[in-house]
């Protein structure tokens, strides 16, 4: 193979794996209005395809979006876990907060083609 056509695969390969990220941001966006479900199904997409984004900007991606789903899933534990002493409420939004914050971070990187930076 020369060195185009390796490129090529390269950069088809990025472009799959992008899709992919995109497709994962989707599904946190569709927490909101699916009663969390599709958090599971892009995190269950992120462990699938982790080994194939290693080495590649798109880690940073993967990372990220895994980090958000466990932040998310500890934050919505607390609200329930306290929604009876009246602090659980102030947990819940600081984790629908936290959640849009990096939904917004994330896939505004992904659209420039950038890492996310912690």
């Amino acid at each position: 193979m020369n060195d185009d056509s390796t490129n090529q695969i390269d950069a088809e390969r990025l472009y799959s794996l992008k899709k992919w990220a995109t497709a994962v941001y989707l599904c946190q966006v569709l927490a909101f209005a699916f009663a969390g479900l599709p958090l599971l199904v892009g995190v269950a997409i992120n462990f699938m395809k982790q080994d194939e984004v290693q080495g590649t900007w798109l880690e940073s991606h993967f990372d990220w979006q895994i980090k958000t789903v466990w932040m998310a899933l500890v934050g919505l534990a607390l609200s329930g876990l306290t929604f009876a002493f009246g602090v659980g409420f102030f947990i819940l939004i600081a984790t629908v907060v936290a959640l849009v914050y990096r939904i917004v971070i994330g896939w505004n990187a992904l659209n420039s083609d950038q890492p996310v930076h912690e």
